[in-house]
């Protein structure tokens, strides 16, 4: 498929690659990048971490500067998409404007899932953790912030924990799973990134839910948790999962099944209009059907095979999901999908936390969690690139080097 003008809608990773990809293939048509953020497009993962911090500048987060726009022809607009014409292949955005396109591009992204408890929308001192608006506030309010609640103990709430206790605050985090990161590590990397938290001065409260958020004068004063416990509050974070941005596609009529779905090629159901990133539904050889990732790796990879596509170089999309978390001192990385899986033989230290569990099912190694161990998780991703054939009984062997392995396996 060639195509001449391209519309993308989203300028986010996954949105911005497919731009900036496009030209890297030598598309020399035209392409429109539609954001519905000010200012130019930028990254999100440092927004919890080195950028709250203050080791991050903003004009450090962007992409690229102006100039790369002007010069790769890419016409950034700031504006929000809020229909799409199938028939005459338009898309209208919210100035007024329609956008004609040969092929449309879905980056739209997804969005916090709100906290559906009294307070938490009426109370100043609320907040989410998605865009830089929401991280700019987050750091004014953090160098005032004494108690600070965080509602949800996966991977946003505990980098913002492990900050918000760096710059001195006092951190209770709620959680009503019965560990830390439950849905996206193994109970053997929870337990190490509970005790560290703890050790760090974060309270973790488990199996605890919340129901309600308490304030005087519209600011907020504390927290009501499920079992009736009171916590003082100056500052409430959530981080409890996000949903997929749909809503465009479904009112397109496009096949939406808990995101939008689409191919092994990344195409919706209309050949004109593809979809990328964490809004996407699509089938994966590293997975048990399809499957909705929210990772950055994913967005990317997705957005170079779409650009790949539109320039002649069509391709099933087969790349292995791989994520982190720096969490304080701690660098996790996860490279594959470990649901599902039944055996995990551990490698390394977890006293020292510096190990790698390797995860199998049925035999076959499906994913690897390393904390600190950067060699295991590059080592990691080439093996699980290709068929495994590392089984159980050889990594629980005294001495085995993934590394090594690795190396000798190719």
């Amino acid at each position: 498929m060639t195509v001449k003008s391209v519309v993308i809608v989203g300028a986010g990773h996954a949105g911005f690659q497919t731009a900036a990809s496009l030209r890297q293939s030598g598309f020399q048509g035209s392409i429109h990048l539609i954001g519905d953020e000010p200012g130019l497009p930028y990254q999100r993962p440092p927004l919890s971490k080195a950028y709250l911090l203050g080791k991050l500048g903003q004009a450090e987060l962007h992409f690229r500067a102006a100039k790369f726009f002007d010069d790769h022809r890419i016409d950034l607009r700031h504006d929000r998409a809020i229909g799409i014409d199938r028939t005459n292949r338009r898309v209208t955005l919210a100035s007024g404007t329609a956008v004609p396109y040969e092929h449309l591009v879905l980056a739209v992204g997804a969005h916090n899932r709100e906290l559906p408890v009294p307070g938490a929308a009426e109370l100043d001192g609320v907040s989410g953790l998605r865009t830089l608006a929401d991280c700019d506030q987050l750091a004014r309010r953090l160098k005032a912030a004494r108690d600070v609640v965080v509602v949800g103990a996966g991977f946003i709430g505990l980098e913002f924990a492990a900050v918000a206790r760096a710059i001195g605050a006092s951190v209770h985090v709620l959680e009503l799973a019965d560990r830390p990161m439950a849905r996206a590590v193994t109970p053997e990397t929870a337990e190490v990134f509970r005790q560290s938290h703890e050790a760090w001065g974060v309270k973790l409260d488990f199996r605890q839910g919340l129901a309600a958020i308490t304030g005087d004068g519209g600011r907020v004063t504390g927290v009501q948790t499920t079992t009736g416990q009171h916590l003082p509050a100056d500052l409430v974070v959530f981080g409890i999962g996000v949903l997929p941005n749909v809503q465009l596609a479904a009112e397109a009529g496009l096949d939406i099944e808990n995101g939008i779905r689409v191919d092994p090629y990344l195409l919706t159901s209309d050949p004109s209009i593809s979809a990328i990133g964490d809004s996407v539904v699509f089938p994966s050889q590293h997975a048990e059907g399809h499957i909705r990732l929210e990772s950055v790796q994913n967005a990317t990879d997705q957005a170079r095979s779409v650009a790949a596509r539109l320039t002649g170089k069509p391709a099933p999309y087969a790349m292995l999901p791989w994520f982190w978390s720096d969490q304080g001192d701690l660098k996790l990385q996860i490279a594959g999908l470990l649901a599902g899986h039944d055996t995990t033989v551990v490698l390394g230290d977890r006293t020292a936390r510096q190990f790698s569990v390797l995860c199998f099912r049925r035999g076959h190694l499906i994913a690897v969690e390393s904390v600190n161990r950067p060699g295991d998780h590059m080592a990691a991703r080439r093996v699980l690139a290709r068929q495994p054939t590392l089984s159980p009984v050889t990594a629980a062997e005294v001495g085995f080097d993934l590394k090594t392995w690795e190396a000798s396996s190719r």
